[in-house]
């Protein structure tokens, strides 16, 4: 990995269950065709990520056979019930020793978030020390990136479902915003009625 391009890897966050959709996960929801997770993947490729981890949970085994994760790492977070901070801690556990110097990282239950706003971040990447977050009328969101550096603090603050947001509060001077209000959507896919988001 020497270009600056294959130095961010793309981290998928796509372990959860669903519990506020009557335990379906969120993986498998069905957009545009395809599982949920699939579309993720392909949005995180069209922005330039080389490589791209996946991090399972809910009903693994049916993601594994059930979507198109060719080319993927798959990375199984058994604690995925705690929440999506286990998730973010296993899937950058899984990127030491890759090469990688920074995480792009998605949700899976965002698919309003496209390839430009994904891009976007992405092309923030400096070096190690790179924290990037995309932001709605200033407001920060998802995907960020996390340079490398600072993965240690994240995966150490990293609890429920809180992911990165204590670590990000705490280094919030540090953090390059990119507005994407203009190219993006921020909704979840969290309850029944937000399931009109699909196509």
């Amino acid at each position: 990995m020497t270009d600056d391009e294959d130095q961010v890897a793309g981290l998928l966050l796509a372990a959860g269950g669903g519990r506020r959709l009557g335990g379906h996960p969120k993986a498998l929801l069905e957009h545009r065709g395809h599982p949920l997770v699939e579309h993720a993947v392909a949005v995180l490729r069209a922005a330039g990520c080389t490589r791209v981890h996946v991090v399972l949970g809910a009903r693994a085994a049916d993601v594994r056979d059930r979507a198109d994760l060719a080319g993927c790492v798959l990375v199984d977070n058994p604690d995925w019930e705690q929440g999506m901070g286990s998730s973010l801690r296993t899937g950058l556990d899984s990127l030491a020793g890759t090469g990688a110097r920074a995480a792009l990282v998605s949700l899976v239950d965002q698919p309003g978030i496209g390839a430009e706003a994904m891009a976007r971040v992405r092309a923030g990447y400096r070096d190690e020390t790179s924290l990037v977050s995309a932001a709605y009328a200033g407001v920060r969101g998802h995907p960020v990136l996390l340079g490398a550096a600072h993965w240690a603090g994240v995966a150490a603050t990293a609890t429920g479902d809180r992911g990165a947001r204590a670590y990000l509060r705490e280094h919030e001077a540090e953090i390059a915003l990119v507005e994407c209000a203009d190219v993006a959507q921020p909704y979840d896919i969290d309850t029944e009625a937000d399931l009109v988001h699909l196509e």
